[in-house]
């Protein structure tokens, strides 16, 4: 099955999201399109690409993952489709691709180098129909001139010692929910045998639940989620308005010899 995914930051309310559809659904009707998301917050990058990280991986591979965030992007910025682990991902070369995954490239071009044209809503006119093509089965190799490399941000990383790990907060979920970029592989080699304190704003906590509904209504729980990473939250609140943690805070564990 040909399958395209979405996510951009156009939101509901308007026609985009309903234009970008309709523009691969000519290119080939039988397309499979299912939406990520289309509430990322304008032009953010890093929001993004947290989304696109978190999921361009439970998809069959050769899905193909169209990316309209930030589709202006900065003077110089080419459209770009990329075969990255096995997927296709069509959007813009502003970094968020380079935040997704540390591996290179296998392919890619530079997309709109073939009669090329001038439009303002470049994810139906030039995204869509690359995606489409890559969907039905078209080459990458037949949509643009060669890409040779693509940019690439630095995510935050974590620090991590025998006595310490120094992460952060890199997103703030719908729920409020503080997603950070502690993964537990990290916090399981160094807490063997060892008490352990997480620090983060003014509070400090020793325990670790294994679901969100070990906490009490209203108390804050820790968690490693899904995705293996840390997650603090306040048991049906809001961590972020109640605990005043943000995207970037802190969060310190603390290991006793």
């Amino acid at each position: 099955m040909a399958i395209v995914t979405l996510l951009t930051d156009s939101g509901k309310s308007d026609h985009y999201a309903g234009a970008i559809k309709a523009a691969i659904l000519k290119v080939n009707p039988g397309i499979s399109i299912i939406d990520i998301s289309h509430e990322v917050a304008a032009c953010d990058i890093a929001h993004g690409a947290f989304i696109l990280k978190s999921v361009f991986r439970e998809f069959p591979k050769g899905t193909v993952h169209l990316v309209g965030v930030d589709t202006v992007g900065n003077p110089g910025d080419n459209f770009i489709a990329l075969q990255l682990e096995d997927y296709f991902f069509v959007g813009v070369d502003h970094g968020l691709f380079g935040l997704i995954s540390d591996k290179n490239q296998q392919q890619g071009v530079i997309l709109n180098t073939i009669n090329a044209i001038e439009t303002t809503f470049p994810e139906r006119d030039v995204l869509a129909p690359a995606a489409a093509k890559l969907a039905s089965g078209v080459a990458i190799t037949n949509l643009g001139n060669p890409l040779t490399t693509f940019k690439k941000m630095i995510n935050r990383h974590v620090k991590a010692t025998r006595r310490q790990i120094a992460g952060h907060v890199i997103r703030v979920d719908h729920y409020g929910n503080l997603i950070t970029n502690i993964p537990k592989t990290d916090f399981d080699i160094l807490s063997k045998g060892k008490n352990f304190t997480i620090q983060f704003g003014g509070e400090k906590f020793k325990k670790i639940h294994t679901n969100y509904n070990q906490a009490e209504q209203g108390d804050c729980f820790l968690i490693f989620n899904s995705l293996g990473l840390l997650e603090i939250g306040i048991y049906k609140g809001n961590a972020n308005e109640l605990l005043g943690l943000e995207y970037d805070s802190p969060i310190n564990i603390t290991f006793e010899e």
